[in-house]
């Protein structure tokens, strides 16, 4: 919460901190540091390692790597890249083509978030005015009066400090402690359904690429990795309890009368300790700061996985703020005005994205959890009839609305 005057700790500073090391974090952080701003990422776990985060980076963010410099060494990474994703809704084939996007990529890449994220901390440590502190929990914010001035947090050796800034950024994600000690309370939503993450093997002759399909009480999307499929299976929102009690025998029998074909592999999903669930929300702040602090990404706006946007708009909040903020804080002033320029810069596309997944959620995903049997929804009809709103989809997944540059400071000149 607030800074607790009871425990005398040095106090360290810097000119902006970040709590968390995600996608946003890390992003917002390689960026300031070019900018020659002195900024500390604090990141609660010893390592990026934790599995089923968010993997899909689209065409918008790997332009962006590419302006950064980081092109070539994201394709080091192991990843694969999707030109098409394949649909099926109650009986209806949706098909979007990739391959036609402005731009020189043309697909979307699939790519262990913690490789992604390793990547952006090496070429940040690269800056001499970065820093990257792991094992370190930000545990509150610092006030002056109504002034937000920095972060009280627990470092690696379990000791409470303190850290003062000029600016504070949550980047600390869905359950952002930064936005609880600031007194924010997101608008909610609302979201029909949960989901159950797992992997099965994926055989050299099986499907490429991303499907999904969409019947009459079930929906799975099946993402493939390689020698692996990652899996999501729809299920009703705060079912997870009662379906887990049923056996995994029960989810086995679900799967293969989805996909046949996986009859041969569905044993190797032994016990539910396999099957990871998303608590699935759906949200945004109406304020995204208050004097001397920011939100950006899932702090100030989670997102659904319908679309697997979330690290593309928290990629995108990051490198707004960079542009907007970079200048004030060498300059060692940071106006609330200038804060609510970067609310208002992402507001609009975060709204537009909210707003499609709302509408999914509603015509698509609420029939298929509820049972509902009929014909696919009529915007998927008029889709699968007319390639222009196909492609038009296709841009809206894989670039998005209002997609962001890199500023020119943080570019590579190499």
């Amino acid at each position: 919460m607030c800074e607790d005057r009871q425990v005398p700790v040095a106090s360290e500073e810097t000119t902006c901190v970040i709590a968390g090391g995600g996608p946003a974090g890390m992003v917002l952080g390689l960026l300031l540091a070019r900018a020659g701003v002195r900024v500390t990422v604090m990141e609660k776990h010893a390592d990026f390692l934790r599995d089923f985060r968010g993997d899909t980076v689209h065409a918008s963010t790997l332009r962006l790597l590419d302006e950064l410099g980081l092109g070539s060494r994201f394709t080091q990474l192991p990843h694969r890249l999707i030109d098409s994703i394949t649909l099926e809704m109650q009986g209806q084939p949706l098909n979007l083509d990739l391959s036609r996007l402005p731009g020189a990529h043309q697909h979307i890449a699939l790519v262990p978030q913690w490789d992604l994220l390793e990547m952006l901390a090496t070429a940040a440590e690269a800056e001499p005015s970065f820093r990257l502190l792991r094992s370190t929990e930000v545990t509150g914010v610092v006030r002056d009066g109504n002034r937000v001035t920095g972060v009280t947090y627990r470092d690696s050796n379990g000791e409470s400090k303190q850290m003062r800034a000029l600016l504070t950024v949550a980047c600390d994600g869905r359950g952002s402690t930064v936005r609880s000690a600031l007194g924010f309370q997101p608008r909610r939503f609302g979201a029909p359904m949960d989901v159950w993450w797992f992997r099965l093997p994926r055989h050299a002759d099986d499907p490429s690429g991303l499907a999904g399909m969409f019947v009459a009480g079930h929906g799975i999307i099946m993402i493939d990795r390689g020698d692996y499929y990652q899996i999501a299976y729809i299920i009703p929102k705060g079912a997870d309890a009662d379906l887990r009690g049923q056996g995994i025998e029960a989810l086995h029998r679900v799967l293969v009368d989805l996909v046949p074909w996986l009859a041969d592999r569905v044993g190797t999903l032994t016990s539910f300790d396999d099957v990871k669930l998303l608590d699935v929300q759906l949200n945004r702040l109406r304020r995204w700061y208050t004097d001397g602090a920011l939100c950006i990404g899932d702090a100030a706006h989670a997102m659904s996985p319908v679309g697997g946007v979330g690290i593309n708009l928290a990629v995108a909040d990051a490198v707004a703020a960079a542009r907007l903020l970079a200048d004030p804080l060498r300059a060692g002033r940071v106006s609330t005005l200038e804060l609510l320029r970067v609310q208002v810069r992402r507001w609009v596309p975060t709204a537009i994205i909210q707003a499609v997944q709302r509408t999914i959620h509603a015509q698509v995903v609420a029939d298929v959890v509820a049972g509902s049997d009929g014909e696919a929804p009529r915007g998927v009809r008029l889709a699968a009839r007319l390639p222009s709103l196909r492609r038009f989809l296709a841009y809206l997944v894989a670039i998005g609305p209002l997609p962001e540059h890199a500023p020119k400071f943080a570019r590579s000149t190499g």
